[in-house]
């Protein structure tokens, strides 16, 4: 182990990266893997939907996001026992940021960073936003359920309404 790593409690694929976007998730207590086959395989080997993050250095929401939710140790808990994390600089890969952009505008009606977006594990996206907050929060009348609450809520669905998560994947595919 590298001295970098010693100073951490937690190191994650991500440090290997030449990204400055993703060396700053290195140390996220999430599993984060970056976007790639080994991510892609234990996806489908392991039966697991993908929470895919995208974002970019100078992004305010995302370093928001990261301190609130990806830094939690509880947050980090739920999404490395439910999903495959993988998370993408938009700058490097401006493909997958295009791709998976247009699903989260298909979904929300908007868009913008961090991208949030839930993969079936062959990768065509279900379910996204962009920023959530770290706990259920009231805006006037309407909620924004809380990014722990969506990681749940998807985990559930996808375990138990795999057909409304295959339809939705197809829909957006269209």
């Amino acid at each position: 182990m590298s001295d970098i790593q010693s100073q951490h409690k937690h190191t994650n694929r991500l440090i290997n990266e030449t990204s400055p976007y993703l060396l700053q998730h290195a140390h996220n207590p999430v599993d984060w893997y970056p976007w790639g086959e080994e991510a892609l395989q234990k996806a489908l080997q392991e039966d697991k939907p993908i929470l895919l993050s995208i974002g970019y250095s100078a992004c305010h929401w995302c370093h928001v996001m990261e301190r609130e939710s990806f830094e939690n140790e509880d947050t980090a808990d739920i999404i490395n026992k439910n999903f495959v994390a993988i998370k993408v600089d938009r700058e490097e890969r401006p493909d997958l940021d295009s791709i998976y952009m247009q699903a989260v505008q298909a979904l929300t009606h908007q868009g913008g960073w961090p991208m949030t977006m839930f993969l079936t594990p062959d990768g065509r996206p279900f379910y996204g936003g962009t920023y959530f907050p770290p706990a259920d929060r009231h805006y006037g009348q309407q909620l924004m359920p809380g990014f722990p609450h969506i990681l749940l809520s998807v985990e559930y669905a996808y375990k138990n309404n795999r057909g409304e998560i295959e339809e939705q994947a197809a829909q957006l595919a269209d």
